[in-house]
């Protein structure tokens, strides 16, 4: 089973960099400094970011479709990240090391089927899910903070 990983869009986020800290806590969104190596997983470049590093928590609406699963939740946008590009069945270093929840739906955006799992064995879980014909796509997200980590389609 080949499947693609996919990272949060750059342009979305580059407009809230430049903003006050006073207009970005009105949309609630809080800069931040990255005070330890891990802990400040970016969803653009799919990496953690660097102590000193200057990143940004807001909420995004990782499922804006029109069903009961509809949500939203806290990520982290690095300032100076790159938009990762994986290559099939790359699997990022952030997902490597955590507890992940792995979310499937289908194509009315319902969730058929979840499971946990320990990022070291992404791909079996993947594989499982995708067996379901009718998983159209797959969101991750890391178990113990509940935060969107990414997307997974079948590639």
């Amino acid at each position: 089973m080949t499947f693609q990983i996919s990272a949060l869009a750059r342009d979305r986020f580059t407009p809230l960099f430049p903003l006050s800290t006073d207009t970005l806590a009105a949309r609630h969104i809080k800069r931040c400094v990255a005070d330890q190596p891990r802990g400040f997983p970016c969803r653009v470049s799919l990496r953690e970011a660097s102590v000193g590093e200057r990143v940004l928590l807001l909420s995004y609406e990782h499922q804006p479709a029109d069903s009961p699963y509809r949500a939203s939740g806290p990520i982290y946008v690095r300032e100076d990240a790159v938009e990762a590009t994986l290559a099939p069945n790359d699997v990022p270093d952030i997902l490597r090391t955590r507890i992940l929840s792995v979310r499937a739906y289908d194509d009315r955006h319902l969730m058929p089927a979840s499971d946990v799992v320990d990022g070291t064995a992404l791909e079996t879980v993947v594989e499982r899910l995708f067996a379901d014909e009718r998983v159209r796509y797959l969101h991750v997200h890391l178990a113990k903070a509940g935060c969107y980590a990414c997307r997974i389609d079948r590639a």
